[in-house]
Formats: C-alpha cells, sequence, structure tokens
C-alpha cells in the first residue's frame, strides 16, 4: 500500500467525552435526559443527523437543528475533551519514514478536524485532511474519500487502504474501490468490522505498521 487513509474519531482519537457530552446538550434542547452516557458512543464515527434520527426518532429536520444544538457544545468545548490513542504519533512518523502518503478521511467537519489534528500536533503527518462541510455536504465516508483522491490526484486505487474502526470506513472504502483495514481499538467490533467486508482485521494500533 502506497496510500493510508485515516478514519478521525475511534481511530486516531478517542473523542468520547466530547461527542457524549455534545450529544447531550444537544438533547436537553428536546427534553430528553440520558443516564448513560455510554449509551451515546453509537454516535461516534457514523453521521450526526443520521444518528439523532436512528437512536431518538427525530425528523430529518429535527435531526438537523440537533447537530446545530450539538455544536454549540462541541466547537467551543467539545472538541478538545479527546485524547489520542496511544502509539498514534509513533506510527504515523513510521509511514511517513517508509515514504507512505498519510490522509484523513472522516464524515466529521473539516475545519474540526484539522483543529484537532493541530491540537494533538498530528497535523503535520498528513499529506491531506478531508472531512465534511458544515452545512451538512460531503457526509457520507465515500464522498470524502473521492474528495480527498480527487484533490491530491490520486488514481491507483489498488495502492489505496482505508483504516477505521466503523462499518462505515469498511462499506465507503469498498465503494470506492479499495481496500479497508477494520481497528479494533475504536468502537466498531469485530463483527461488525467483519461483516462490512473488511479486508483486514488491526487488532492494536502497531498492527498498521504490518500492513502490505
Amino acid at each position: 500500500m502506497k496510500y493510508y487513509l485515516f478514519d478521525l474519531d475511534g481511530t486516531l482519537t478517542d473523542p468520547f467525552e466530547g461527542i457524549t457530552n455534545s450529544v447531550v446538550h444537544a438533547l436537553k434542547y428536546y427534553n430528553i435526559e440520558v443516564d448513560d452516557k455510554s449509551a451515546l458512543a453509537c454516535f461516534i464515527g457514523p453521521p450526526l443527523i443520521e444518528s439523532f434520527m436512528k437512536y431518538f426518532g427525530l425528523s430529518e429536520g429535527e435531526a438537523v437543528d440537533a447537530v446545530e444544538k450539538y455544536r454549540e457544545h462541541f466547537a467551543v468545548k467539545g472538541l478538545f475533551e479527546n485524547q489520542l490513542y496511544k502509539g498514534i504519533p509513533e506510527v504515523l512518523e513510521g509511514l511517513k519514514a517508509r515514504g507512505k502518503t498519510i490522509i484523513m478521511a472522516t464524515s466529521k467537519p473539516e475545519v474540526y478536524a484539522r483543529r484537532i489534528a493541530e491540537h494533538f500536533d498530528i497535523a503535520k503527518y498528513f499529506d491531506y485532511m478531508a472531512g465534511s462541510l458544515l452545512e451538512g455536504k460531503r457526509v457520507a465516508k465515500t464522498e470524502v474519500i473521492e474528495y480527498a483522491l480527487e484533490t491530491l490526484g490520486i488514481m491507483e486505487r489498488e495502492e489505496c487502504i482505508m483504516i477505521g474502526d466503523r462499518h462505515h470506513d469498511i462499506v465507503g472504502a469498498k465503494l470506492s474501490g479499495m481496500k479497508s483495514a477494520g481497528c479494533l481499538w475504536g468502537y466498531g467490533s469485530q463483527k461488525e468490522l467483519t461483516e462490512a467486508g473488511a479486508d483486514i482485521i488491526l487488532g492494536s494500533v502497531n498492527d498498521i505498521l504490518t500492513i502490505e
């Protein structure tokens, strides 16, 4: 593999506190109380509008408003209620030393993804960071992948691999004609990743360096 595409949430960083606190903030607008924030881990990875509709029965219009409320907390505080997974900087540095092209492909708004990468001092490893747009466009993982590849002029799909922790990452990779690696340190299970069709299952961060 020459081109390594990385998801952000649940793959490079553990955003549990920031995302769940932001979801709690949004749900208060609808008078929905959450007793156990662990039940909101399902919001890590998939597009937010999809999750508000799926898990709390909001209409599409309500879900759009919920995302705006979510961002009231996330944009100010939530994006930094986050931490790098141990070993990520070293792995990224190792890939760069091998001459690999490293790309971020996240459904998180690109403006937030870039701020997070800069905050944790990993932006320097990425050749490009692609995400969704704040107005709700370019949210599906395959759309983000295609945007990143087009921007960089990458045509060799057989030399690309998408690394992520949820089925959205695996499906997005397949739709874009590339291989995928599911990582088990994030928020997707081995069952979820395998059923989605991951070509490789990674048990630890360091396993990324074993991809050939």
